[in-house]
């Protein structure tokens, strides 16, 4: 089996598991909603890092002018 006969059939296998999900799965707007809830907490996670992130360097900043003045 060559690499392109791979491809077509995991391809397949994927479109296969798609349309057994949305035969049996969720609604659509449930699925919405928990995207837009998973999007929303990535971004808050996001900020809560960058938050962090500036927190850190202004801290590290601090203490490097504190060095300096002594």
């Amino acid at each position: 089996m060559g690499i392109a006969d791979q491809f077509k059939d995991k391809a397949q296998e994927l479109a296969d598991q798609g349309q057994k999900k949305m035969k049996g799965g969720k609604g659509e707007s449930q699925r919405q909603g928990q995207g837009q809830d998973r999007r929303q907490d990535a971004s808050d996670r996001a900020r809560q890092a960058s938050e962090q992130g500036r927190d850190r360097a202004q801290g590290a900043a601090d203490d490097v002018q504190e060095r300096f003045d002594r």
